[in-house]
Formats: C-alpha cells, sequence, structure tokens
C-alpha cells in the first residue's frame, strides 16, 4: 500500500520529463495518488504522453492569469475528479529579459508579470480548490533559496519568491481550520526547463555540488519524494513551512570549495 491511495492530486506546472512538477508527479503517482493535470499550452505535447503513461486521463489547459480559465478548470474538476485532496502548484515565470544584469533595472511590467503568475496564482488555484477539499487537503508550491539570500541572476524571481513563502505562510494560517496545510520546498538548483533562461546556471550547479553539505546536487526525484512525505498523513502535523531539499546548502554561512 502506498502513502497516498485513494488520494486524488491535481498538478499545476508539470512540463516535461526534467521538471520538478513531473518529478511530482511520479512520486504521488508511486504512492498510490490519482494524478491529474493542468498546463499552460504550449507544454501540451510534452506533458500529454508523459500523463498518460500514469494513467492520467483529466488533462486541462490553463491559463492562470485568468480568472475565468482557473475556474473552468475546477469546474472540470468538480465534475470529474470530484474532490482534489492535493493541489501541486509548480508554476514560475519572468520575463528573460528581466533575469539579467541589475535588478534595479527590472521593468514595472516585468515585476508584475513575475509576481502575477509565479504568486497571486497561487492564492487564486488554493481558492478555487477550497469546495474541492471539503474533508481537508495539501497544497504544495515551490520555492527556492534566492527567495532568501541573493541569488546571480535571480533577480526579480527571488523577490517573487519570496512573496510566495510569505503566501505559504498566511495561507496556512487562513486554511488551517478546515484541516488545509500549505507547505513549501526549497529545492537545490535542477537543470530544469525554467533554470534554463538563468545565465550561468550550469557553473552555479556545479559550485553548489562542491559547497553542499552532502557534496552533490539535487534530483527531481529527491524532491518528489519529500512532496509524497508533505502530501501525506504523515505530515499531518506540518503547515505553513518550507522544507529545504538542498543537500544542506543553506545552512552554510561561507561558500568555500574544497
Amino acid at each position: 500500500m502506498g502513502q497516498l491511495d485513494g488520494k486524488t492530486a491535481l498538478i499545476f506546472g508539470a512540463s516535461n520529463e526534467h521538471s520538478l512538477g513531473w518529478g511530482i508527479a511520479s512520486a504521488l503517482h508511486a504512492q498510490g495518488a490519482r494524478c491529474a493535470f493542468s498546463y499552460a499550452a504550449v507544454m501540451e505535447k510534452r506533458i500529454r504522453p508523459l500523463a498518460e503513461s500514469i494513467g492520467a486521463d483529466f488533462l486541462e489547459e490553463c491559463d492562470v492569469s485568468s480568472d475565468e480559465q482557473i475556474e473552468r478548470v475546477f469546474a472540470q474538476a468538480a465534475q470529474r475528479l470530484g474532490r482534489v485532496d492535493i493541489l501541486v502548484h509548480s508554476i514560475g515565470f519572468a520575463n528573460r529579459d528581466d533575469l539579467q544584469g541589475r535588478f534595479v533595472d527590472t521593468s514595472r511590467a516585468g515585476y508584475l508579470l513575475a509576481h502575477e503568475i509565479s504568486v497571486y496564482s497561487l492564492v487564486a488555484l488554493t481558492r478555487a480548490a477550497l469546495p474541492l477539499m471539503p474533508e481537508g487537503g495539501a497544497v504544495l508550491t515551490l520555492t527556492y533559496y534566492g527567495s532568501e539570500k541573493v541569488a546571480p541572476n535571480y533577480n526579480v524571481m527571488g523577490t517573487a519568491k519570496a512573496a510566495l513563502e510569505a503566501s505559504v505562510r498566511y495561507l496556512a494560517n487562513d486554511l488551517g481550520p478546515q484541516g488545509i496545510r500549505v507547505n513549501a520546498i526549497s529545492a537545490g538548483p535542477i537543470r530544469t526547463l525554467a533554470a534554463s533562461g538563468i545565465r550561468g546556471f550550469r557553473d552555479y550547479q556545479k559550485s553548489f555540488a562542491a559547497i553542499a553539505p552532502l557534496r552533490r546536487n539535487v534530483t527531481i526525484e529527491n524532491v518528489g519524494a519529500t512532496a509524497a512525505f508533505l502530501c501525506s498523513d504523515a505530515a499531518s502535523a506540518i503547515t505553513g513551512e518550507v522544507l529545504f531539499v538542498d543537500s544542506g546548502y543553506n545552512i552554510m554561512g561561507l561558500a568555500v570549495e574544497e
């Protein structure tokens, strides 16, 4: 038996086989959860065969900047899934131009876009999911250490992730009385499609493994295993937390490669 037998998970933002969203979906499925997916239009060709490979028959396109599209997806979920026990928010976006150069040069439009897609979408999706979680549930999002410390070329995504982590705490407080837990995983650098937009990422990933206490990089499987735990009854007393899955990198006060 799996930790998540009988649970239904609705996953937003899985994009391809290397994405954190897919790593989480695979782990949830392995623990017995029924997985359903919502994706950005440009990702359909990549995510559809993956979703179908684990038996998912709910795949709905959604632009998370549109309240109407969010409402449509959850109306479909109510009709076809009945309920949602687990909501996974694996969504983050910023214009490439705003991940170059100085943070102070971030455009107004770029700042607002990054926060709308990367942060407000968690609030909007969680609110839409509430009617499908009458007996409680788990909401999970993904963040990064650039929310707490300056990460080169992370720029506006750093402020967006900081706002995302604050949103996790406020949502956890709001929804705790309903038995809904809200948490975030702060993963170490993983070579995903999103990470490819950060200049110098490959060099940073190499130095990360030399500095982190465990002396190794993190995988989507590591993140998926932690996600399965956080979404299970084994984590029933954990909410409002940011859990690091980063080989211990975040504990280091001085980055010295040996």
